[in-house]
């Protein structure tokens, strides 16, 4: 890693947890890992005409508990939108996930590195359905769609930009890890999935505070990769603006094996996804009764 006094890295994490409910968020599908592939379907999540999503409520009360925890104002009503780009390997063409009334807003992480108790801010936690596999190996010219995953309940941590070193990002990751183990709402197994994180950074002089030109990497499912990636995106960064060129705003993958990160494409912008009100299901209200039973249900930090 290019050590420089120059530029000050600026990172946020899209942080998402794969939750441990018995079926899909809107769909009655098993959600257990390492089924044979398209066992875990159904007309719901194949999107057959005529089919409607109904809220899995265990993943309501989940995301309550995290959000609790860390502090977070729970919505009195929350709501779904779709967010409208394609994925091979989401049949509708479609996620639904939430947008405008997530379901946990603000709230902080508490981490710990190098004997300091930190924190970092957070914007929102919010509900969302995950999408399939695409699997590629040993296939020539052509990719086959496990649908099992598609429609599995996740939640979406979103940070604030206030990391700035690639430990500190991986150390908010431990945390989760031990904040859903602890709650009981996620198995955490990274190599399966069920927790991996898109890491936004961007690079700046160092005392400025106007932000960079900002890189996603995407699906970093390990604490090594995470800082890894960050490490490799940090020098490379450094050293275009180092030569007079400016950084593109794009989303980047990272090679485990070469440890780089590479090209995926231009960014979207928000309003690429053409977001609007998710309009097969309601408006989800959490009455204060309910939520003082989740409350009551979280265990005993030990």
């Amino acid at each position: 890693m290019i050590q420089s006094t120059k530029y000050e890295s600026v990172i946020g994490l899209e942080i998402h947890v794969q939750l441990a409910t018995n079926t899909k968020l809107f769909a009655r599908d098993h959600t257990t890992f390492g089924a044979p592939p398209n066992t875990h379907i159904s007309p719901v999540t194949l999107a057959y005409p005529g089919t409607l999503p109904v809220v899995n409520s265990q993943a309501i009360e989940m995301a309550v508990k995290i959000g609790l925890v860390c502090g977070c104002e729970i919505a009195e009503v929350t709501m779904f939108d779709r967010k409208n780009y394609f994925y091979p390997d989401l049949p509708k063409g479609y996620q639904i996930t939430q947008d405008r009334m997530p379901i946990c807003i603000g709230g902080t992480i508490p981490f710990r590195l190098n004997g300091q108790e930190r924190e970092v801010g957070l914007f929102k936690i919010h509900l969302e359905e995950d999408a399939g596999k695409l699997i590629h190996e040993n296939i020539a010219d052509s990719s086959l769609v496990d649908y099992n995953r598609a429609g599995v309940p996740l939640i979406e941590i979103v940070t604030k930009p206030e990391l700035h070193n690639p430990e500190e990002a991986s150390s908010v990751m431990e945390e989760i890890r031990k904040i859903v183990r602890w709650l009981g709402i996620s198995d955490g197994n990274m190599q399966e999935g069920s927790l991996r994180c898109d890491a936004n950074i961007s690079l700046r002089p160092a005392g400025s505070s106007q932000l960079g030109s900002k890189v996603e990497i995407k699906n970093l499912n390990s604490f090594k990769f995470v800082e890894k990636a960050l490490k490799s995106e940090i020098d490379r960064q450094t050293a275009l603006l180092d030569s007079g060129q400016k950084i593109v705003s794009e989303t980047r993958m990272f090679d485990s094996d070469k440890s780089v990160t590479y090209s995926m494409r231009e960014k979207e912008e928000q309003n690429d996804y053409r977001y609007f009100p998710e309009p097969d299901l309601p408006q989800v209200v959490i009455s204060e009764d309910w939520k003082s039973e989740i409350a009551d249900s979280i265990p005993t930090l030990s």
